[in-house]
């Protein structure tokens, strides 16, 4: 085997060659179906209209290399350019094209659709670009040819570019309105690929992929028991790392480090029409480890400072593929902004399964959610990250099938699942129909939400628990499954404040958009010590009649957190700084791409101090029986803050060491 063998790609060469630098291929796809380990395919600037389809897979110490010679130069997209409109009427012009283009997959005759997808099936996964922004598909021509702004649009003005198709024969024609522009002096592209740079197989394990723009794919609906597709992703392989890429105007998910292709489990409640929802959901997490989902297999991915944005349903999804993986110093905005599509799948990172998958130093805004991590957040952490106006804008309204915004969402699972050190900025900072949770020295100007409600249904007039799985520790095989009983949560050396106006003080709790922020909301748990009293009584235990204390709410545990603006102080915190006579001020600075706060909460904080967290105060989540530690069960001390300083010893709430160290540079956008 040849080792670091380096094979040139070039876009702009007459006619493709072999590989050689003299005579470079011309497609990125002929490169990968000779690389092998210790490969690097070297890619020159240029517009690779290509579906890449990985054939061979490298070696942890000896991977394949795929390279944009110029960052962010060398472009694969799932488009092509569409030529020769002609005007048709008003602001709205056509143009046809041979179905031939398409292939087996003509994504304007395949709708976006599937298993927890609510909205209207009306949208296909095809879609046009103006000056690459993404148009608004019309369910009508004469919708497009009016024109008008969508209230469910997140940015109503760019919603007014309405696009329009119908099949007529061997052809596609489009309507598109251009708003007085004239598209052939412009640039319009339309989807043409469902995947940009993504295996057809199982196992094409350590790739990398560096520095490339990857954009423009009809790419389809993504939920957790169906194979998932993006952009670009491993599919159902190992020890991937994407880097340094700007990933963009996917319809559907941008990255996935999901689930394969189960041909008994895909899209098995929409195509079946049987068993519950979550029972199917179960069935592929046991039918997983029968697919070889083990930690010596699957995951072990890295994303880094990667730059997603404009993708319709996630920005980076995955069921069960992205255990044990990094998602570190990437921007992730504008997602699910166009509110064209509705399901229980869309937020800027959107992850099943998140086992020891560790979310940090990333900056997450403008997203229909930030960070949603559904069912077996086990061991995950999500730590130093800047999020803000994850969070519908005012006077939009909620199209049907969307789903409620927040910051966080944890949803289902049973912990441990660790919130440390984030910058929270959003009306809801963290939804949690979950337990075993702990928020540590985060910065919150937002509520909790589903504090003891979202899991379980009522059918046929009596309770249907929701049970989820809950894992061996640090592995992925299934030690048992539980409904969710709520708390089981820490909430230690955090700053709440109540930013946001209480527009309805008689919406409660279990409503998505709670308004209150605080921890009143956790009153409704026992403290440890009365848990623990009934649990554990001094006379022999009566199984049956603890049952009472293990079905029911779990303890919580509340110290050291700072409060402002009036946000709620629970019955059981503990060494509190409330501060009831002043009004904190914080807002976001945006200096040429240099992210900053600026606040007055450290002047009013004074000499407040704090106790040093570490994983033994923390514990053990209570169902899993796992400590919050490490992915490598190492114990986690916070002694360093948002940015890595050392906090000393004078611990101060909320994720700076300091209040000099509050205003320092938060994210740079490059």
């Amino acid at each position: 085997m040849v080792k670091d063998r380096i094979i040139y790609v070039n876009i702009n060469v007459t006619k493709g060659g072999d590989g050689s630098e003299k005579h470079p291929f011309k497609n990125i796809n002929d490169a990968a179906q000779i690389a092998k380990a210790g490969d690097t395919v070297l890619v020159a600037p240029g517009i690779y209209r290509e579906y890449v389809c990985p054939k061979n897979k490298g070696e942890e110490d000896n991977r394949i290399v795929y390279k944009s010679e110029k960052p962010l130069g060398a472009v694969i997209t799932g488009s092509e350019v569409l030529k020769d409109w002609t005007h048709y009427e008003g602001d709205v012009w056509t143009a046809r094209v041979d179905n031939g283009i398409f292939g087996s997959y003509n994504p304007y005759t395949t709708y976006v659709c599937g298993d927890w997808y609510f909205a209207p099936k009306v949208r296909h996964t095809g879609a046009v670009f103006f000056n690459d922004r993404m148009m608004y598909e019309t369910v009508t021509l004469e919708e497009g040819i009016e024109g008008e702004a969508d209230p469910y649009s997140w940015v109503p003005d760019e919603s007014k570019y309405k696009w329009f198709s119908v099949v007529e024969g061997n052809e596609t024609v489009f309507y598109a309105n251009f708003k007085g522009k004239n598209p052939n002096e412009e640039k319009v592209e339309i989807a043409v690929r469902r995947n940009c740079f993504m295996p057809d197989k199982n196992g094409v394990d350590y790739i990398t992929v560096s520095g490339f723009a990857i954009e423009k794919a009809a790419t389809t609906w993504a939920p957790p028991a169906a194979y998932q597709d993006g952009m670009i992703g491993p599919h159902w392989s190992k020890g991937w790392i994407i880097e340094d890429c700007e990933v963009s105007n996917s319809k559907c998910c941008g990255i996935s480090l999901g689930k394969y292709r189960d041909e008994e489990n895909d899209m098995y409640f929409y195509t079946k029409h049987v068993k519950s929802p979550t029972q199917m959901e179960r069935d592929a997490v046991c039918r997983g480890q029968y697919h070889g989902w083990t930690k010596e297999n699957i995951g072990h991915h890295i994303i880094r400072r990667c730059h997603v944005h404009h993708c319709e349903q996630t920005g980076i999804v995955g069921r069960m593929g992205a255990v044990f993986s990094v998602i570190e110093d990437c921007h992730i905005h504008h997602i699910c902004n166009s509110a064209q599509l509705g399901g229980a799948e869309t937020a800027g990172i959107k992850l099943h399964a998140a086992i020891d998958v560790i979310i940090r130093r990333n900056y997450i805004h403008n997203c229909i959610e930030g960070v949603w991590l559904d069912w077996e957040a086990q061991g995950a952490r999500i730590t130093q990250n800047l999020m803000h106006d994850n969070h519908r804008p005012d006077g939009v309204l909620a199209r049907e099938g969307s789903m409620f915004s927040n910051d966080i969402f944890i949803e289902v699972g049973h912990g441990p699942t660790l919130i440390d050190n984030n910058v929270l900025m959003s009306k809801v900072s963290l939804t949690m129909p979950s337990e075993g949770i702990a928020c540590v020295h985060n910065l919150m100007l937002g509520s909790f939400t589903y504090l003891n409600s979202g899991v379980d249904d009522v059918v046929n007039g009596q309770r249907e628990p929701r049970y989820t799985p809950y894992h061996i520790k640090h592995r992925t095989e299934v030690c048992g499954f539980m409904t969710i009983l709520h708390g089981d949560d820490r909430i230690y050396n955090n700053i709440l404040v109540q930013h946001y106006p209480v527009t309805d003080k008689q919406k409660t709790v279990k409503e998505a958009d709670y308004e209150v922020a605080g921890t009143g909301a956790f009153d409704i748990f026992p403290s440890y010590e009365e848990w623990f009293k009934g649990s554990m009584p001094d006379t022999d235990p009566d199984m049956l009649k603890m049952s009472e204390f293990f079905f029911g709410h779990l303890p919580v545990w509340i110290s050291g957190n700072a409060y402002f603006n009036g946000a709620t102080v629970s019955k059981h915190e503990k060494n509190a700084f409330e501060d009831k006579g002043n009004r904190v001020d914080i807002k976001l600075i945006n200096d040429n791409g240099k992210i900053s706060i600026d606040t007055n909460i450290y002047e009013l904080l004074k000499d407040f101090n704090v106790g040093m967290i570490n994983s033994d105060i923390l514990g053990c989540a209570f169902e899993s029986e796992e400590r919050f530690e490490n992915p490598d069960g190492t114990e986690i001390v916070f002694n360093k803050d948002f940015f890595g300083n050392d906090r000393g010893t004078s611990i101060i709430p909320g994720p700076f060491a300091c209040g000099e160290c509050a205003k320092e540079v938060l994210f740079s956008i490059i």
